[in-house]
């Protein structure tokens, strides 16, 4: 078993270490995860590293996937562009700050976009 020796100023070291790679982009193929134990124990040795692969799908996407995601896009493009439309922020902001203190309000204002974009979507689709 091998040893590891940390330089000065390093006691242990936990988590993902590196993280596979999205597609089209250069990195490791593998996750590298590394743990430390803080139980009470003889042991002087804490630390674990793991390997995990990448998780390869394996079933194909199916339609509930698909409107979900389209869902999703379109309603981050209508959100981005209501936050830069200037005629109707302040009346976005006023009707936000009327919420944001009831019982079901949303708590930012972009949360309280996205309500208020996929409601609107949902009514068209």
């Amino acid at each position: 078993m091998a040893k590891v020796t940390y330089s000065a100023g390093i006691d242990h070291v936990s988590g993902a270490l590196s993280k596979p790679s999205k597609n089209g982009q250069h990195s490791c193929e593998k996750m590298l995860l590394a743990t430390h134990r803080v139980a009470a124990t003889t042991n002087p040795n804490c630390n674990r590293i793991y390997l995990r692969e990448k998780p390869k799908r394996s079933t194909p996407v199916t339609e509930n996937e698909m409107s979900a995601r389209s869902r999703f896009q379109s309603v981050s493009a209508a959100v981005r562009t209501r936050m830069k439309n200037l005629s109707t922020l302040t009346a976005d902001q006023a009707a936000f700050e009327a919420q944001k203190n009831l019982a079901n309000g949303k708590t930012t204002f972009k949360a309280y976009l996205w309500k208020v974009c996929g409601e609107a979507y949902d009514a068209q689709h």
